[in-house]
């Protein structure tokens, strides 16, 4: 059983009066500051934060894993996290106390990213090629059933692992055919690389058989419990910032740059548009809403992630994803 570890002076109070109270919420990212996590700084410059009595510090991550162990162990109450991660971290940590409270990437940039002049533009075509994928990453989690439900012959594919640093640049080398990615990071790291885009092919997972869902807000559910009104604050903060970032995406950039003066604005911008048109603003979250799961799909992306994973355990839904600290004000329809 995973060491259950309360959140230790989760809420600190700054200010002599009630109405000046402050919550501090650090925020654990997967990744790096580029243009996707533009909106929960927006949701600091902005006020959106303030506004639920919230001061939030976001720091960055290193991979779709990362912030998961932070929030479970309670260094942070909030984070940023593949939520298929998230069901193979229960399974083999029953009872650990962290959730998905929030989805933010209804459809998952999980994808493979091959150049067109070396052959790669569909699924069969890595077949008799070579595959660059860091063990870490969430997209190559991913690969075993997306070979599955694309009928590839694994052993026809040649697996170089490599690092984050040296994927793009061994891929605009030649020395990779594709490589496996976040479809806006790997996509615009090529570009900024001199690889032309006619050049680039960009396979989502999500287009070719998988149900899975992507990036969600996780919460240490211990203090969840104790502060479920600080967390759906939180939340209603979140949407709010990735609505302005949607009608305002120059405005949301310019938030990035303050705390990344190194970043290129117009790639970013690029990466957030990217990321809002395939990842965050489907059809679904349109239509219902930012943030719910449809139960369905999640029970079919649950079995998906059982091809290339034995359970310890038997799957539990509802350990891994909630919607009771969701906002119901309709603060979560971003259009």
């Amino acid at each position: 059983m995973f060491h259950r570890t309360i959140l230790a002076a989760a809420i600190a109070i700054a200010g002599t009066g009630a109405a000046f109270a402050q919550t501090e919420m650090p925020f654990a990212l997967d990744w790096k500051f580029e243009g996707p996590a533009a909106p929960y700084f927006t949701a600091i410059d902005k006020g959106f934060f303030e506004e639920e009595g919230l001061s939030v510090e976001i720091s960055a991550g290193q991979g779709s894993l990362d912030a998961i162990p932070k929030v479970a162990t309670g260094a942070f109450p909030v984070g940023f996290a593949d939520i298929n991660s998230l069901v193979k971290f229960l399974d083999q940590n029953p009872g650990a106390p962290v959730t998905a409270v929030m989805m933010v990437y209804d459809k998952p940039p999980f994808a493979i990213v091959g150049r067109v002049s070396q052959g790669v533009e569909a699924p069969k075509d890595l077949e008799g090629k070579v595959l660059g994928a860091p063990p870490p990453d969430g997209a190559w989690a991913q690969f075993p059933a997306f070979a599955q439900a694309n009928d590839l012959d694994m052993d026809a594919i040649t697996v170089e692992p490599v690092g984050f640093p040296t994927r793009e640049p061994m891929l605009a080398e030649g020395e990779v055919d594709a490589v496996t990615g976040f479809s806006f990071s790997s996509f615009l790291n090529l570009v900024r690389l001199g690889v032309p885009e006619d050049d680039i092919s960009t396979i989502l997972m999500a287009d070719h058989g998988l149900a899975l869902y992507g990036n969600a807000i996780i919460v240490n559910t211990d203090f969840a419990e104790e502060n479920p009104e600080v967390v759906t604050g939180f939340l209603r903060a979140v949407a709010r910032g990735w609505a302005d970032a949607i009608s305002d995406p120059e405005s949301a950039i310019a938030s990035l740059k303050e705390r990344n003066p190194a970043a290129d604005a117009d790639l970013e911008q690029r990466r957030l548009q990217l990321a809002i048109e395939d990842n965050v603003l489907t059809d679904y979250v349109q239509e219902n809403g930012m943030g719910g799961i449809d139960e369905e799909r999640f029970s079919t992306a649950i079995d998906q992630i059982g091809q290339n994973y034995e359970f310890q355990n038997d799957p539990q839904p509802d350990a891994y994803f909630t919607g009771e600290y969701l906002p119901d004000d309709g603060s979560l329809m971003l259009n």
